[in-house]
């Protein structure tokens, strides 16, 4: 997510475990953006500014392409994480979601916790 520290990862990551226990398939960017470059970019920007990443071989239009196709392809609903609204990339997914009449589900703040 872009403009949080480290891209939201470790919420990703957090999520993304808690969701799978609960028995959900689960399709994850920060896992995905791993896969695809070999990379944990999570570790690379504590600010989570798209451009210091770039530098540093970041597609954000490979990684956007992925998650949209993804979601436009296989998708039953998405699961927003808290902050959500404060991504650009996030929020095209939400209204790429919305578009197909996808189930939407707002993880809420506390969800993360214990």
């Amino acid at each position: 997510m872009t403009g949080h520290p480290n891209f939201n990862f470790p919420a990703f990551h957090a999520a993304a475990e808690k969701l799978r226990a609960e028995g959900h398939f689960v399709f994850s960017p920060a896992e995905r953006d791993m896969e695809r470059d070999g990379k944990d970019w999570g570790k690379e920007s504590a600010t989570g500014d798209a451009k210091e990443i770039a530098a540093k071989g970041f597609s954000l239009r490979v990684a956007l392409a992925d998650d949209l196709a993804w979601i436009c392809a296989q998708a039953e609903g998405i699961v927003m994480l808290p902050g959500w609204e404060n991504s650009k990339g996030a929020r095209a997914e939400y209204a790429t979601a919305f578009a197909l009449g996808l189930d939407i589900r707002v993880l809420p703040q506390d969800y993360l916790k214990g």
